[in-house]
Order: structure tokens, then sequence, then C-alpha cells
């Protein structure tokens, strides 16, 4: 398998992509630390992947908070010894809001959850990769960080922009010590909080394009 034995961090990972991408690594067997603030909805998926005989560990973790970011590695540490692969896909948005109608503590939020995630748990990984003179990091953005196609909030946008900055900026301190840095830029992905952001009318004009 193409993953044998390699260990994989993901945040985001009890829903949506982030489930469906912990079943994948699980399904190349890899060991898949999956991370999530939802504990009950990544015990879900973690059960589903052990089931099929994958090896996965879930850690319920604020991706946001340092704090339990350094928890969650230092427990895959202790587990694996290593982390081979970080997935950052935690963040989205719930709910369609005009920029004016934008209260700031949302905007915060949006950003945290999005941008500051990422930074926090390539923060915490990035010095373990360098010890192992090896690693792979691919952060989630999306199709909205450079093009206005599909409607989102600003700061969706904004927080998703910032992703692929930090995505150049640290591919190119890192790739010295043999780490390679990508972003990846989904678009709008029909999963259960992305349909529950939009009305029905606003989806079916997504589908459309």
């Amino acid at each position: 398998m193409r993953f044998d034995g390699r260990v994989v961090v993901l945040t985001g990972a009890a829903k949506g992509i982030g489930a469906v991408t912990a079943k994948a690594f699980a399904g190349e067997r890899a060991r898949v630390a999956a991370l999530d603030i939802d504990g009950a909805g990544v015990d879900r998926v973690v059960a589903g992947v052990a089931a099929r005989g994958g090896e996965i560990v879930g850690l319920k973790t604020d991706a946001t908070s340092a704090s339990d970011v350094q928890a969650a590695v230092d427990g895959v540490l202790a587990r694996w010894g290593r982390i081979d692969i970080l997935v950052n896909n935690a963040g989205g948005f719930a709910a369609m809001r005009a920029l004016e109608e934008t209260p700031e503590s949302e905007w915060d939020a949006i950003l945290r959850s999005n941008l500051t995630s990422a930074f926090l748990v390539c923060k915490a990984v990035v010095p373990i990769m360098k010890r192992q003179r090896a690693g792979r990091i691919v952060n989630l953005a999306s199709v909205v960080a450079r093009g206005g196609a599909v409607r989102v909030p600003a700061h969706y946008a904004a927080a998703k922009a910032g992703v692929v900055a930090l995505t150049r900026m640290l591919a190119l301190e890192v790739a010295e010590h043999g780490i390679t840095v990508n972003a990846v830029a989904p678009g709008t992905t029909a999963t259960d909080r992305v349909l529950a952001a939009r009305t029905a009318d606003e989806t079916a004009r997504v589908a459309a394009i």
C-alpha cells in the first residue's frame, strides 16, 4: 500500500472532507491520528475505520488552541514515534453573511478556525519533521482564495487566501530540510456543513456553475 506505516495527522477529521480523507489514508495502511473538536464525531470516524481493520486514533482537539494542538502532537509521538504527513483540514464557515452584517467576533473565529489552526499545527509539527529530515504538509485552501466564481463570506475567502500565502512561505522555509508544503484548493463540496450554510436556491446556483 502507498502509505504503509506512515503516520498521518489530520485536523477537521470528524466529518466531510476530513472524514473521507481519514478513511482513504487508513485504506492505504497509514497510521492515522484524527483530530477534531467534535469528539463524538471523530469517535464515529475512528469506529468505522477500525471496523475495517485500519490503524487510527481519535483525539478531541481544538486546532485553534496551541496547548490542545501540542497535547495532540505529543500523544501521536508517544504512540507512534514520528509524524510523516500533516493535513490541515480544519475550518469552514457556518452561514452566508454580507460583510457589513458580519460581527467582529465571527470574523475572528473564522480566521482562527481556517488560518490560525493551520499555523498552530504546522508550528508544532515542523520541528519533528526537521529532525526526521522528511515530511509532507498539505493545507486545505479553496478556489475562492484566488477568485470569486462562487459566493462565500468575505472572512472565509480572506482566511483561505491566507492559507495559500502561508503555504508558499512555509514551503520556502522548510524545503532544505526535506519537507514539502502544498495547498489543495477544492471547489464547493456538498458536505452536510456546506449544504446547511446555503439555501436550496443558493445551492442550485452553485451546482449550475
